[in-house]
């Protein structure tokens, strides 16, 4: 028996901390069906700036959030469903297993939707829906994404990088994509459609409701508060990485920088060139941000005591840190 959880909450953070929470405390089989408003979820051993679009990122306020499991990184709205199963490993449980019971329901609605290579169910040859796991001692989480009517044109857009990272980090693989909703037999809203997957499950008679205690919820924003929503999870635990980037900043000129990033997101080199003006030699400033995480917030407050117009002639605090950031 799978219990059914609940869940209406659309915080991309609460909603990975509760699936956290969930796998730590309930001691019990569970399903979960649930949403999230715009957000980049990166993989547990990704480099985030080497997924994410940071410039789109902050002017859309996408929320960016490190899972649990690994595989790459994928883009929610209130377009896509999320599916997560909890339960005891039992031995060897493959990707397929998890996504049988979604196909059976879309096969229901349908939807010529089918299991494809390692990971991922597809239409037609294109993905449909991506799927990771995290496995700790004997349970495991399994969950995916299910591109209902997405906004496609935003997850291309969001997830393309905008520097060249190197690193052992795992690059997410960009496939060919659509949505669910114009393959259904009968046409419905997102909401609605949640709600016809969440009776398909329970009219199964494999499961039954699970209502989330105070107690659940509180753990789960205890999570969120000091796990999920803070940047040394979301960008701080990247791998080692090299950043390259070059930009012509206008009034200034060309600016080529080469940064190396350690673990906690510490830089611990940096160079800069270019056919850029300086009064003073700009290997000073890469000593000054040597130590520094690569962050906004501390390094805004660092450049507060620099003259930045000294290194780079006519250039602006927000054109530095879109180059460093963005």
């Amino acid at each position: 028996m799978f219990y059914y959880i609940d869940n209406d909450s659309t915080s991309p953070c609460f909603n990975l901390a509760l699936e956290h929470a969930l796998f730590d405390r309930l001691n019990r089989r569970c399903c979960m069906l649930w949403r999230n408003s715009n957000a980049i979820i990166v993989g547990r051993h990704q480099i985030t700036a080497a997924e994410v679009n940071q410039a789109l990122v902050d002017s859309r306020g996408i929320a960016v959030v490190r899972r649990l499991s690994g595989g790459g990184a994928v883009y929610h709205d209130l377009g896509n469903i999320n599916f997560t199963f909890i339960t005891d490993t039992g031995g060897d449980i493959n990707f397929a297993d998890f996504c049988r019971p979604i196909l059976e329901a879309l096969h229901s609605f349908g939807v010529p939707a089918e299991f494809s290579g390692r990971n991922d169910m597809t239409i037609e040859g294109k993905k449909i829906s991506g799927n990771a796991q995290y496995i700790r001692e004997n349970r495991i989480m399994h969950h995916g994404t299910l591109l209902y009517d997405s906004n496609l044109d935003m997850l291309s857009r969001a997830l393309i990088a905008g520097a060249k990272v190197e690193s052992a980090g795992i690059p997410s693989v960009r496939s060919r994509v659509a949505n669910i909703r114009p393959f259904m037999k009968t046409d419905m809203p997102t909401d609605q459609f949640l709600a016809s997957l969440r009776d398909y499950f329970l009219a199964s008679g494999s499961m039954e409701i699970y209502p989330l205690s105070p107690e659940d919820r509180a753990a789960a924003q205890t999570l969120c508060e000091q796990m999920y929503s803070q940047w040394h999870w979301n960008y701080g635990t990247s791998p080692p990485h090299n950043i390259r980037k070059s930009r012509r900043i206008e009034g200034c000129g060309t600016v080529e920088i080469f940064i190396e990033v350690e673990k906690e997101g510490i830089i611990t080199n940096a160079s800069f060139h270019g056919d850029f003006f300086s009064t003073d030699d700009p290997a000073a400033l890469a000593a000054q941000l040597t130590g520094s995480r690569l962050e906004r917030k501390e390094l805004t407050a660092l450049l507060q005591n620099l003259n930045l117009p000294r290194y780079f002639h006519n250039i602006t605090p927000e054109s530095f840190l879109s180059l460093l950031l963005d």
